[in-house]
C-alpha cells in the first residue's frame, strides 16, 4: 500500500484543522488507501456511534453532498461539536475468563454499517493521531471467493479450542483461517511450551478424532475448519510407543484409521447414551424438548422440530441405522450429517425437558453448507431443502448409481413411462427419505410450433406452490353518504388483481346496494385532505398501494348543473400562551363531498344547509333535544335531510316541519384563496365564476362544538390492506390451499431464460408446460412461496391461506387414474415466519401424535396451542401424512397408493 506520511497535530501539539480540512485530508487518504489495498493490509473497526459523529462533524458545512462511492464519508449534513477521543468500548466482549491468548475480543454479532465501519491502516493512523483513544481492533485482508480474486476483511478470524492430552490442559487461540496448518502446530507449541516433534494435531470436531492436521502447507480454510472447533493437541513421545504425524489420516475419513477413531467410536456412544429404542410420544416423556436460539437460528429449530416429529424419521433414527449410512457417497457429506441429525433426535426425544443447544449440529450444517455459517437469519425452507436432500444423500442405500436413462414416451402409455421413470429413479436413489418424502409428477412439454409433445415423469421431494400468481386482491375503502341518511362504514371487497378502477367502483356498488339514480365516487385522502380523486374509470389498481387510504361517497345522479361540494374539517392547534388572534387551524379526520345545484343562486344558507345534512348522522342524541338554544338557528326541513329526490335532483329546502340547528362556524375559500366566514349573513348569495366547477369549504371544530358530534366516525380511515395477523371474522375471501396447488399445476408458458431445446424443431422453443401429480408420498411437505426476489427488492407476502388440517383431499388431482385409492392428508406439523425479510421470527406448530394435542415451538418456549388456532397468514411450510383408507374411488384398475417405496427399509 502507498505509504502517506501522517500529520500530527491537536493530540501532538500541532494547529488543530478545521471540520473541512480534516474532512478533505481524509478524504484524500481513504481513495489513496482504497485503491491500492491487497491481501495482508490491515483495516481498522471503529464504532460507528463514533464514527457518525465525526461525520456530522466535518460535514456540518457541507449541504447536499453526494457520496461519489470513493470515500464512505459524505452522506451527513447535519452540524455537530467536535468528538471527544475514539472510544470503541462498546464493540468490546468484556468476558476474556480463557481468552487471556486472543487479546481482545469483540461481540460476536456485530454488524459493519449498523455497529463499525472499516477504515483502512492508514486513515485510522491519521484519525488516532488527532483524537487518541481506542483500543485499535486491527483486521488483515484476505482473499475470498471461488476464485480467491475478491478481498475481504477478515473480521471475525477462527476461534480455535485446544485441548491437550494427556496433560488436559486448553486455551482458546484466534488464527485467520488462510494461516497454515504449520503456524497452527507452532502457535500451540507455543502456547503449551512444547517442541514440534513432541506433538501431533488433530481436527477434533464433536470432541473425536476427525482427521489428522498433517499437511503443513494447506491452510485452515482448505481444511474446512469452523468457528470454535475443537482442536486435539496430542503430545507423544515415539520412543514409547506414540502415534506418529506420519501415518495419520486425510480429513475424508477414508482410511481404516479415521473410520476407527471416528466413526465406530460415535455410533458406541450413541448407543450407549440413548439406548435403541423405539420412539415414544406418551405424555411428557419425550418430544417436548426444545432448542436454544443460538443466535439468529430460529429458522434452524422451526424445520428441525418439524423434521424430528415426522414419525417415521423418529422411529427410524432411534433405531440401529448406521449399517444404512453411505460412507463413500461423493454427494453426501460422508455420514456426518446423518449422525449429528440422528443424535439431535434422539436427544429432542430422550426423557426430560431441559432445552437443548443445538452448538454441534450448527457446526456441522456450517461445515457442509457454508450458506447456512454465521449467526444472520437464513430461509427455513432452504435448509429443509438442504436437510433432506442431504440425509438422501448420506443414507443412500445404492453405494454404486448404475447408469440410467429414460426414454422419451414416444405415445406409449403413462404408466408405463411413469414406472419406468420411477424404477430408473430408485435404482440410484433408494432411502428413508425417499420412502417418505418423495413423489412423482407428469411433466409435459409442448412446442409452439411444430406441436412436438414431451413427456417426463420427475421425482419431487417438496412441492413450492405460489401465492403470487393469485388473480384476485382484497380492498378496503371507507363509504360516505352526503344525504345524512348513514353512518359512514368500512366495506372490503374482492377485485382483480391487475384491474381497474371500475373494477372497484363496480364491486364497492354491489356491496353497498347502491341505488339506481346514485352514483360513487371514489378519492384517495392523505394528511386529512385530498390526494386525488379516481375519475378515471382506466386507472390501474396497481396504481393503489396498500398503505394508501380510499373512500367512496354516495352521491345523487344529477340531471341538473352541479357543483362539488369539498368539505374539509380543521381543528385548533394546542399552543401554550397562544393569543385566540394567533391560534392555527389544522386539517382533521376525513374529508366530504356532496353536490350542491347551481341552476338557482347558492346563499350561505344553502351552504349551511347541505353541511348541516352531511353531519347529521354524527350529530349526537342530546344535541338534537336542544330546541331552544340561545344560539343563532337556520331551519333544516326533513326533506333536506335527503340530499336526493325521486326525481334524482339535487338538494332543495322548499318545506316545512322545520327543526331548529345551530350555525356552523364555515369557512368559503374564494378563488384568491381568500377566507369568507359564511356562518352569518344566511341569506347572502355566493359569489363563484361562471367557470367554476366545485367549491372549498372549511369546518372549524372548536371544542364545544366537538361536544355536539360523535366526530370518531371521521377518523382512523383503514388502510387498503392492512398487513399483520389475521383477524378470523375478517376471512371473507380466503386464498384456499387448493387454489394454489390448482396455480401450479395451471398450464403456462416457460420464461424466456428457461427456454426448452425442441428435439424435432433443433431449436430452443418457448415451449407451454403442464405439471399433473402421478405418485403421492406419505409425508407431503408444501411450501407456501411468500417471499420474492427482484435486482431491486425483496417482498414478502402476507397473504393468509386457508388450508385444511384434515381431509386434506387430493384424489382429483392425481393424473395417475388406474390409482384407485383416495388420496387423503392430515397436517401434523408446520412452520411459521412472522415479520418482515431479514428481520422475523421462525416458529413451528406441531401435533403429538399420541396426545392427539397441537403445540407451538418457538425455540426452547413449547406451549399447548388449540387447533382452531394452528391457521394464521404466517404459514410457511406444511407437513401432511397420508390417511390409511381402503375407500376406492371407482371399480377395478390396480388399487394402491399410488406410492412405491422402493426397497424395505433395513
Amino acid at each position: 500500500m502507498t505509504e502517506l506520511k501522517v500529520e500530527c497535530n491537536n493530540s501532538c501539539g500541532g494547529p488543530q484543522l478545521t471540520p473541512e480540512e480534516e474532512r478533505v485530508l481524509i478524504r484524500d487518504i481513504a481513495i489513496t488507501s482504497e485503491n491500492n489495498s491487497q491481501e495482508g493490509d490491515s483495516f481498522y473497526l471503529i464504532t460507528q456511534r463514533w464514527w457518525q459523529h465525526w461525520i456530522d462533524y466535518v460535514n456540518q458545512e457541507q449541504t447536499n453532498v453526494t457520496n461519489d462511492g470513493s470515500s464512505m464519508l459524505e452522506n451527513c449534513d447535519s452540524s455537530s461539536r467536535r468528538p471527544a477521543s475514539i472510544d470503541n468500548s462498546d464493540l468490546i466482549h468484556d468476558a476474556n475468563s480463557e481468552e487471556s491468548n486472543v487479546g481482545i475480543e469483540i461481540h460476536d454479532t456485530l454488524s459493519e454499517g449498523r455497529d463499525y465501519v472499516l477504515l483502512p491502516q492508514e486513515v485510522w493512523n491519521q484519525l488516532y493521531s488527532w483524537y487518541g483513544g481506542g483500543p485499535a481492533l486491527a483486521r488483515k485482508v484476505i482473499s475470498s471467493g471461488l476464485s480467491q480474486t475478491e478481498y475481504a476483511v477478515e473480521v471475525y478470524p477462527l476461534r480455535l479450542r485446544l485441548f491437550v492430552m494427556p496433560k488436559g490442559d486448553r486455551c482458546i487461540v484466534r488464527i485467520s483461517k488462510k494461516e497454515t496448518i504449520g503456524e497452527l502446530h507452532k502457535r500451540a507449541c507455543e502456547l503449551f511450551d512444547l517442541n514440534l516433534e513432541q506433538v501431533c494435531i488433530w481436527d477434533y470436531y464433536g470432541q473425536r478424532k476427525h482427521a489428522l492436521m498433517n499437511d503443513m502447507d494447506r491452510t485452515l480454510d482448505d481444511a474446512n475448519l469452523q468457528m470454535d472447533q475443537d482442536i486435539l493437541v496430542e503430545v507423544h513421545n515415539n520412543a514409547n510407543g506414540g502415534l506418529s504425524a506420519s501415518k495419520g489420516a486425510s480429513r475424508g475419513g477414508g482410511t481404516e484409521l479415521s473410520q476407527s477413531l471416528n466413526l465406530t467410536s460415535q455410533g458406541r456412544e450413541l448407543d450407549n447414551t440413548y439406548g435403541i429404542s423405539t420412539v415414544t410420544t406418551r405424555g411428557s416423556s419425550g418430544g417436548l424438548i426444545g432448542l436454544q436460539n443460538l443466535g439468529n437460528t430460529c429458522f434452524m429449530n422451526s424445520a428441525i422440530q418439524c423434521l424430528v416429529h415426522t414419525s417415521e424419521f423418529a422411529k427410524y433414527f432411534q433405531e440401529d441405522y448406521h449399517q444404512e449410512i453411505n460412507w463413500q457417497n461423493p454427494l453426501g457429506m460422508v455420514g456426518e450429517l446423518a449422525l449429528a441429525f440422528g443424535e439431535l433426535l434422539r436427544r429432542l426425544w430422550a426423557p426430560g425437558r431441559t432445552a437443548i443447544a443445538p452448538r454441534q449440529f450448527k457446526m456441522k450444517l456450517a461445515r457442509f453448507a457454508p450458506q447456512f455459517s454465521g449467526y444472520n437469519q437464513h430461509d427455513s425452507q432452504e435448509l429443509l431443502a438442504f436437510l433432506l436432500d442431504g440425509l438422501h444423500e448420506d443414507l443412500n442405500r445404492v453405494k454404486h448409481k448404475p447408469y440410467k436413462k429414460s426414454k422419451d414416451a414416444d405415445g406409449r402409455p403413462d404408466e408405463e413411462v411413469a414406472d419406468e421413470y420411477w424404477a430408473n429413479h430408485i435404482a440410484r436413489n433408494d432411502s428413508i427419505i425417499v420412502d417418505v418424502c418423495q413423489g412423482q409428477y407428469k411433466s409435459t412439454l409442448v412446442c409452439p410450433e411444430c406441436h412436438k409433445i414431451s413427456v417426463t415423469f420427475d421425482p419431487f421431494m417438496y412441492l413450492s406452490l405460489p401465492l403470487q400468481s393469485t388473480t384476485t386482491r382484497s380492498m378496503t375503502v371507507t363509504i360516505f353518504t352526503c344525504d345524512g341518511s348513514a353512518l359512514p362504514f368500512a366495506c372490503t371487497v374482492t377485485v382483480p388483481k391487475q384491474g381497474r378502477c371500475r373494477d372497484l367502483i363496480n364491486a364497492l356498488s354491489s356491496a353497498c346496494s347502491l341505488k339506481n339514480n346514485e352514483d360513487l365516487k371514489l378519492a384517495e385522502v392523505r394528511n386529512h385532505l385530498f390526494e386525488r380523486f379516481l375519475e378515471d374509470p382506466l386507472i390501474s389498481l396497481s396504481a393503489i398501494r396498500d398503505d394508501d387510504h380510499l373512500v367512496a361517497y354516495k352521491i345523487p345522479k344529477s340531471l341538473k348543473k352541479t357543483l362539488l361540494m369539498r368539505l374539509i374539517h380543521r381543528c385548533q392547534e394546542q399552543e401554550m400562551g397562544a393569543t385566540q388572534a394567533a391560534q392555527n387551524w389544522k386539517p382533521f379526520g376525513t374529508p366530504l363531498v356532496s353536490l350542491i345545484s347551481c341552476d338557482e343562486v347558492i346563499t350561505r344558507g344553502d351552504i349551511q344547509t347541505v353541511v348541516h345534512t352531511m353531519l347529521s348522522p354524527l350529530l349526537r342524541s342530546e344535541s338534537l333535544r336542544q330546541a331552544d338554544t340561545p344560539e343563532p338557528c337556520l331551519s333544516l326541513t326533513a326533506s333536506e335531510k335527503c340530499c336526493e329526490s325521486s326525481s334524482g335532483e339535487a338538494c332543495s329546502n322548499k318545506d316545512s316541519n322545520a327543526v331548529k340547528l345551530f350555525k356552523l362556524p364555515l369557512q368559503l375559500v374564494e378563488e384568491s384563496n381568500a377566507c369568507i366566514d359564511i356562518s352569518v349573513g344566511e341569506d347572502k348569495a355566493i359569489k363563484l365564476s361562471s367557470t367554476s366547477t366545485s367549491i372549498l369549504v372549511y369546518v372549524d371544530w372548536s371544542q364545544e362544538l366537538l361536544e355536539k358530534y360523535d366526530t370518531r366516525y371521521l377518523e382512523n380511515l383503514p388502510e387498503v390492506f392492512k398487513y399483520g395477523p389475521v383477524n378470523k371474522k375478517s376471512r371473507t375471501e380466503p386464498l384456499s390451499l387448493y387454489t394454489c396447488l390448482e396455480a401450479f399445476l395451471r398450464e403456462e408458458p416457460l420464461v424466456p431464460e428457461d427456454m426448452w431445446y425442441c428435439p424435432k424443431c433443433k431449436e430452443r422453443r418457448q415451449a407451454s408446460k403442464k405439471l399433473d401429480l402421478w405418485r403421492l408420498p406419505e409425508v407431503l411437505v408444501i411450501h407456501l412461496k411468500r417471499f420474492s426476489y427482484s435486482r431491486s427488492m425483496k417482498h414478502k407476502l402476507e397473504t393468509f391461506v386457508n388450508f385444511p388440517i384434515h381431509d386434506f383431499d387430493l384424489t382429483k388431482y392425481i393424473a395417475n387414474k388406474n390409482n384407485t385409492q383416495r388420496q387423503i392428508y392430515e397436517l401434523y406439523a408446520l412452520t411459521n415466519h412472522y415479520g418482515g425479510m431479514g428481520s422475523g421470527h421462525y416458529t413451528a406448530h406441531i401435533k403429538l401424535l399420541d396426545e392427539n394435542r397441537w403445540y407451538n415451538f418457538d425455540d426452547t418456549h413449547i406451549s399447548p396451542i388449540n387447533e382452531e388456532d394452528v391457521k394464521s397468514a404466517a404459514a410457511y411450510v406444511l407437513f401432511y401424512r397420508r390417511v390409511k383408507t381402503s375407500d376406492a374411488i371407482s371399480n377395478g384398475g390396480k388399487s394402491g397408493s399410488g406410492h412405491n417405496n422402493g426397497s424395505s427399509m433395513k
